[in-house]
């Protein structure tokens, strides 16, 4: 059965449709040899060219749905390829036959701790799509005087330059003078929001750590730059929290494939 090409590379885990739907009015996608436009379907054993780069049309009706819990350490950032050279999370990550981990979220070079990756495009679409609201928290170090003030402003809302946000949780942990731990909840993952609403009352993050994401908690055991893959129930109970079905529906997505093992055009269906 034909779908649609975004949701064919989302998927994937090339982007978000809404990003995927640009690219492909931009022209950056290729069906069987031909620019594709939006509204294009595709079907199992079709060939895509996804900027620049060739891929086939598959099944996915018997996939395991798989998901790995990383510790991300500082210094690394969570894209598949750095223009500036540096590390990625990806970099330690074990090999999918045929396809590939697509990270569920992004945990900005500074931050370190809990990273979920899955090889399946659709329930990471579902965990990041705003209307999910899955609660992430973390533990953060701020430098600065920390007044009860700016703690009750923090929970109540900060209207930033991308709208108001707040905390859905704000404990006091400890600390010594002017650099004291608290513990936050958010249930949203705008760019770097943890830091930019402590920043935004002049105060500094100086340690960001991600300790949780849905139901899933950053294994006090796991050493910084190493995974724990989940087992099928934790996998079963993170489906339910996104909203689906306990095993991979019959979703088509795209495979890389070496350009020298590429067919000649074919004419589109």
């Amino acid at each position: 059965m034909a779908e649609r090409l975004q949701k064919i590379l989302a998927n994937t885990g090339l982007g978000s449709r809404r990003q995927l739907e640009a690219l492909i009015a931009a022209g950056g996608v290729r069906l069987n040899g031909v620019t594709a436009k939006l509204g294009d379907r595709a079907n199992a054993d079709d060939d895509l060219v996804v900027d620049g780069r060739f891929y086939r049309v598959v099944s996915d009706e018997k996939s395991t749905r798989r998901v790995i819990a990383y510790h991300k350490p500082v210094g690394e950032v969570t894209s598949r390829k750095d223009p500036e050279g540096r590390k990625t999370v990806f970099d330690r990550l074990p090999n999918l036959h045929n396809n590939r981990w697509v990270s569920i979220g992004r945990l900005d070079i500074n931050t370190l701790g809990l990273l979920l990756l899955t090889n399946d495009g659709q329930l990471a679409n579902a965990f990041m799509h705003p209307s999910s609201e899955i609660i992430r928290e973390y533990a953060v170090r701020i430098n600065g005087n920390v007044s009860d003030e700016m703690l009750e402003r923090l929970r109540n809302g900060v209207e930033l330059d991308d709208g108001l946000a707040k905390f859905d949780r704000l404990a006091d942990e400890g600390g010594e003078g002017v650099n004291r731990w608290f513990r936050v909840t958010v249930k949203e993952g705008r760019n770097r929001l943890v830091r930019r609403l402590w920043e935004s009352q002049d105060v500094q993050v100086s340690r960001l750590i991600r300790t949780r994401y849905g139901p899933v908690a950053l294994p006090k055991w796991l050493p910084r730059g190493k995974v724990h893959e989940l087992t099928p129930k934790d996998v079963e109970e993170l489906a339910k929290v996104a909203k689906l079905p306990s095993k991979p529906t019959d979703n088509l997505r795209a495979v890389p494939v070496h350009p020298r093992h590429r067919r000649k055009s074919r004419k589109r269906r």
